[in-house]
């Protein structure tokens, strides 16, 4: 019995041991990757501040905020043909956006809008970037009176005159979304009535 209960803790710790593979470059190459991989989740893994209150987009688009706001900015394939159709109706208008630094839909959808800005050539100055905590209010109360349920919320308006909403996601695409809000199309966000 003893001889049996030694064999399988032998075999136990033998199974368990790591074995060092030849250096050679495919292996070299994995084990990069695999190291890369591990440093990458440990950074995701750290809770960035919550930024509260009216930002610059300088402030989340440069660190430690650029994790997020540069891949997701990159990667963004603006949809030039409505974006031409959008630039115009911009002319008199002025968007508030209120995002979590903490929300992954803000992370996703605030750098493509952004994206979508810089290729029409908008002014930064149209655009009120107001971050939130995550019970979506700000010290300043920036948020009362304007149902911010979720985020981000984007809201459009004409002349000081909210034209729409787009909330959390589009229905569509942030770009058709636009261009329907600004021509005055019927339009009801992802959580209308």
């Amino acid at each position: 019995m003893k001889k049996t209960l030694y064999i399988l803790i032998l075999v136990s710790f033998m199974a368990c041991k790591n074995e060092k593979k030849e250096s050679t470059p495919e292996n070299t190459a994995t084990s990069t990757e695999e190291t890369n991989t591990e440093v990458s989740s440990e950074e995701e893994e750290e809770e960035l501040p919550i930024l509260t209150g009216i930002q610059s987009r300088t402030a989340i688009s440069e660190a430690p905020y650029n994790v997020w706001f540069e891949p997701t900015y990159a990667v963004y394939p603006v949809d030039k043909e409505l974006a031409t159709q959008i630039k115009p109706l911009f002319e008199d208008v002025h968007v508030k956006v209120f995002m979590g630094t903490w929300c992954e839909d803000s992370q996703r959808e605030v750098p493509q809008f952004y994206k979508i800005l810089d290729m029409m050539d908008i002014s930064e100055k149209k655009v009120e970037l107001i971050t939130v905590d995550e019970d979506k209010t700000t010290p300043q109360n920036l948020e009362e009176g304007l149902d911010i349920t979720n985020v981000p919320t984007l809201i459009f308006y004409r002349n000081g005159k909210e034209l729409n909403r787009i909330v959390e996601s589009p229905v569509i695409s942030l770009e058709q979304d636009m261009l329907d809000i600004l021509s005055g199309k019927d339009y009801k966000h992802t959580y209308a009535e």
